[in-house]
Formats: structure tokens, sequence, C-alpha cells
């Protein structure tokens, strides 16, 4: 029995990290700007929000992003999560600054996407269309990809406060 047991829990994990790393994030361009690493994770039915994550790389003067839109989502806010005392609180920016000749990482547990109203669950092994846009450098449309679902990423789970 346990040998079974073990088999399938070794089955599954294989099947789980086969997924995650069947699916590689997409980067994409416009003007100066660089997409690289894009991600969003599966979500189980019922879930109305997920995180949305990337580095933006740009080459030219200061910029700015503005907004995201998805046909996943009612609605694609950007977001902010900091740490208050010993309460990690979440919620919405105007704009994300992207430096001149710099970088920033939208990652979890500080600066992301958030994808509100989810209309169906994201599914491991798909991808997600993004449009994302920039004060100067424009529109570009990522294709994130969806990871399979493992740690929920900080601030994506548990209690926080928007």
């Amino acid at each position: 029995m346990k040998i079974k047991g073990l088999f399938g829990l070794c089955a599954f994990a294989g099947i789980t990290l086969g997924l995650s790393f069947s699916v590689h994030a997409q980067n994409a361009k416009v003007g100066s700007v660089q997409i690289e690493n894009a991600y969003t994770r599966a979500t189980v039915p019922g879930q109305q929000v997920a995180g949305g994550f990337m580095k933006i790389e740009n080459k030219g003067a200061a910029d700015q992003l503005v907004s995201a839109s998805s046909p996943v989502a009612g609605e694609v806010q950007l977001h902010e999560m900091a740490m208050d005392g010993n309460v990690m609180k979440m919620r919405q920016v105007k704009d994300i600054a992207v430096p001149a000749g710099g970088a920033v990482e939208l990652k979890p547990g500080g600066l992301h996407l958030m994808f509100m109203n989810i209309k169906a669950p994201l599914t491991a092994g798909e991808t997600v269309p993004v449009k994302l846009k920039f004060a100067k450098a424009g529109e570009v449309e990522v294709k994130m990809p969806v990871n399979a679902m493992g740690n929920p990423g900080a601030g994506h789970g548990g209690a926080m406060k928007h």
C-alpha cells in the first residue's frame, strides 16, 4: 500500500512538474519596452482573482505602465503589495513607473497585475492574452502562459486587506 501511495504521489509530482515546465513565459516588445517572463497561475472554479507577473525592461526614456486588460477577466488592475507593520496590504495603483534604461519586476509580494472577476478558471498549459498600455511606448499584447498551481504567491491566499 505504501509503495502504491508513494508511486501515485511521484506520478502526480511528475505530471505537475511536467505541466509547469511545458509552458514557457513569453516575451514581447513595444518601442523601447521589452516584456520578459510573463506568466499567471492556474485557478480553481469559483476563484475570482489571479495575479499576473513579468519583468518590464526599458531601453529608452522613462515610461509608465498605465493599464492592462484581458478578455479572461472583467477588469485587470495594477496592484502593489506592501507590509504595514505585520499586515500585508494590497492596493490598486494608478500606474507603474518603468525607469529610463532600467527595469521593474511585477512579482508575487510586490507590484503585479490583478485579474479581477475571472470569467472561467485559468487552466495550466493555456495562454491568456493580456494587453498592456504604456504612456509613451504604446500598447502591446502579451500571451501570458498559465503555470500549474503550486505556491499561490504572497498575498494571493490567506488574510490580506484590500
